[in-house]
């Protein structure tokens, strides 16, 4: 421990220890000299030699909007995953239109006729519920309650479709990192998603140095090409990567893992998730003693100028349903994908939030649903230089924001009916989420509610925390530009908030 933070805890004993008492140190506590002291402490905080080259950004006021301290706050930073605030919120605001857009929506299956009078096609219809699963984990709101179902009432089709339509065949934000497309956090978005979009490859060493690792799909995900050439060694660290190109479903392991490495699993990220589920339906079909007698293709809908224009003059007609109906499941409400967004920062997720929202007054496209996000930021008083926004999860690299814009329009949510709800969907610091393993054993050890954020060379944490004088602080602090040689910015982000909460 060093001798800066030895202080800190020390001043945070004298606190806890005299600040209930009359008359004790808690008189010192939250007074403008304190609170300029912890500022300063803060500030020192964030200049640690081992972070030279860091970009900081600081924004902390109290719930009555009292400024606390501050650092570039109106310069602007990329946000990372705090971006998942604005969405969420707008989720959270626009809910009762959301809910009210189509209560009955849900993922269908339609039989369509086909030209040649063979036996009819068959779609299942994404209605952008982030919830819908396959595989023996699956307990509700499931691909094979549909497949029964369909079976009940179906003994030949021709082809199963994938139908995504729904929204725009926008599968990835502008900005990401070709590298996450491959990765779970990076996958495809599509209207129709599965199991989060995302296969499961289960490698483990093989038989002895120099053996191929065992490498296979979860049951249910060998939907993917797999390309094996990772290597079993001796001893040492494990080294295994995934690559899946863009554009190719093919996915290739390289790498090493050592003879007592334990078995794991690896999450892929789709590159069509539409015509993933496809594949999943016709083998739970079949499994079920429906014969397919065509092939499992995906149907989307391209993006028009129109669609990415932000406004519906022009747009595409909605896409109406062909065929009838024979087996819908309901969607799932939406405050549980929103707390787990929050809580876990799902960006798919957060990105599936965004088309809801883009449908309300749009096409479902990305560019509709932000200027929901944008109108709502207007209203808790953001002036539209100090952000831009991509994408609702925060994996662009071309969002930026400011401390003070995200600040205030933290502080801002306190007042809206739903801003309690709503902060109940953050990590709680040492509890759960994101932040389960920081703040543990600290004063703030569930007494601060926040966002993370992490990019390359980008960390960010954004919320609300209770300091030792009882009342709250509302913060953003951002670390941008971190040189790929630094320490951790978490660890010195932590310590500054520590130190402010201890003396406000």
């Amino acid at each position: 421990m060093s001798r800066r933070v030895a202080l800190l805890a020390a001043l945070w004993s004298l606190v806890l220890t005299f600040g209930l008492s009359a008359g004790g140190c808690a008189s010192l506590v939250g007074t403008p000299a304190a609170s300029a002291r912890a500022g300063a402490t803060a500030l020192a905080l964030l200049d640690d030699p081992a972070l030279t080259g860091t970009r900081w950004g600081l924004m902390v006021v109290t719930a009555e909007g009292e400024p606390v301290v501050e650092r570039r706050a109106d310069d602007r930073f990329i946000p990372a995953s705090t971006t998942k605030i604005f969405t969420t919120t707008a989720a959270f605001a626009l809910v009762e239109g959301l809910e009210a857009a189509d209560p009955d929506d849900g993922t269908s299956v339609r039989l369509e006729a086909r030209a040649d009078e063979g036996a009819p096609d068959i779609a299942v219809i994404g209605s952008g519920d982030p919830a819908l699963g396959d595989g023996p984990g699956c307990v509700s709101d499931c691909l094979a309650e549909l497949a029964d179902r369909t079976a009940a009432r179906v003994k030949r089709v021709g082809d199963v479709i994938g139908d995504d339509r729904l929204f725009p065949d926008e599968r990835w934000g502008p900005g990401w990192s070709w590298e996450d497309m491959q990765a779970g956090f990076g996958t495809a978005v599509s209207a129709l998603t599965v199991n989060d979009n995302v296969v499961v490859l289960e490698v483990a060493p093989g038989d002895g140095a120099g053996a191929a690792i065992r490498a296979q799909w979860r049951p249910g995900d060998d939907l993917q090409p797999l390309e094996n050439t990772a290597i079993t060694i001796e001893a040492g660290e494990a080294d295994l990567r995934l690559e899946r190109r863009p554009g190719e479903e093919a996915v290739r392991l390289y790498g090493r893992m050592p003879m007592n490495a334990p078995a794991t699993a690896l999450r892929v990220g789709l590159d069509d998730p539409a015509l993933t589920a496809a594949r999943r339906f016709r083998s739970l079909l079949e499994a079920r003693g429906v014969t397919v007698e065509g092939q499992a293709r995906a149907r989307h809908r391209p993006l028009d100028l129109a669609d990415d224009s932000g406004s519906d003059d022009g747009a595409a007609p909605a896409v109406e349903p062909e065929g009838v109906e024979i087996a819908r499941l309901a969607r799932p409400p939406l405050l549980a994908s929103l707390t787990r967004t929050g809580k876990l920062s799902q960006n798919l997720h957060a990105e599936l939030a965004l088309r809801r929202l883009g449908g309300l007054e749009g096409t479902g496209a990305r560019a509709d649903g932000l200027v929901q996000v944008e109108a709502l930021m207007a209203s808790a008083g953001l002036e539209r230089s100090t952000f831009d926004l991509y994408d609702a999860s925060g994996l662009s690299a071309y969002n930026r924001v400011s401390p003070r814009a995200t600040t205030r329009f933290l502080q801002w949510t306190m007042g809206q009916p739903w801003g309690e709800a709503w902060r109940a969907t953050l990590p709680v610091g040492g509890r759960d989420g994101t932040l389960t393993r920081r703040f543990v054993g600290t004063p703030l050890e569930g007494r601060i509610f926040a966002k993370t954020g992490s990019l390359n060379g980008v960390t960010a944490l954004a919320g609300f925390l209770t300091a030792a004088s009882g009342r709250t602080l509302v913060f953003s602090i951002y670390a941008n530009d971190r040189p790929s040689t630094a320490g951790s910015s978490i660890a010195v982000m932590d310590r500054a908030l520590l130190a402010l909460a201890a003396e406000n």
